[in-house]
């Protein structure tokens, strides 16, 4: 079975989920899937962009299982260890969606791995047109919807905080002022940096405490602070 589709098996080792736990989802139409000559396949981008909309509604418990079994540094750190300060713009400049994301990649060029900066930007545009990705919050987690290993060196985290919320598409019209593009070059590190950017979202004052770093430097002390408190790493 090629690397883009999964059957259900492989979805309930993906989902780090019972397999019969996933088959009754499956079963009531609430995991995106077709049968093929009688047997569930299941998209793996699908799956992917699926996850992003439940994500919000999952437990820290339920969010770290799910990030269970991916790449990750001997620290614990996840999203501190593939964001650079090279990568990160306190305040970012961007006045609309579109500069945004274009500055955004800009950021991310800044690590020296990625190879094709105008073909990821029309990655991320092309994900947003099939939904935003704007949380409740003010946060936005901008990415391609299929991981690109052909030209990403390795994964990479870019983050920037504009001085005042933009429209970005959030639900309720919420504007967005912080933001973290995700380039990943396996769906499992996908996964995973979603899955624990979501566990820190979810901390009391991680937002406030971006908004008030004054520069890049602490922007990514306070990042790196909350996520060792996150993974027991200590401080």
């Amino acid at each position: 079975m090629g690397n883009d589709t999964m059957d259900l098996a492989e979805l309930a080792r993906y989902l780090r989920r019972d397999v019969r736990e996933v088959s009754k989802l499956v079963s009531r139409g609430q995991v995106p899937g077709r049968k093929v000559s009688g047997e569930w396949r299941f998209v793996r981008a699908e799956i992917n962009q699926w996850l992003e909309t439940q994500m919000p509604t999952y437990t820290d418990q339920e969010l770290t299982a799910l990030e269970g079994g991916g790449r990750n540094d001997q620290s614990g750190m996840v999203v501190a260890s593939l964001l650079a300060q090279a990568s990160m713009a306190v305040p970012l400049t961007a006045a609309t969606k579109a500069s945004v994301l274009r500055e955004l990649v800009t950021l991310a060029e800044q690590t020296w791995q990625v190879y094709d900066p105008t073909g990821l930007l029309e990655a991320v545009k092309q994900r947003e047109e099939l939904g935003s990705t704007a949380l409740p919050g003010g946060v936005a987690l901008p990415h391609p919807r299929r991981v690109m290993p052909a030209i990403l060196g390795e994964s990479l985290i870019a983050y920037g905080r504009t001085a005042t919320g933009i429209p970005f598409g959030a639900p309720n019209g919420e504007l967005s002022d912080i933001f973290f593009l995700i380039c990943c070059r396996d769906d499992r590190t996908h996964i995973k940096v979603l899955a624990r950017l979501s566990r820190l979202l979810l901390r009391p004052g991680f937002l406030t405490g971006l908004r008030e770093a004054q520069t890049v430097a602490e922007s990514w002390e306070w990042i790196a602070a909350a996520e060792r408190e996150l993974s027991g790493t200590g401080s």
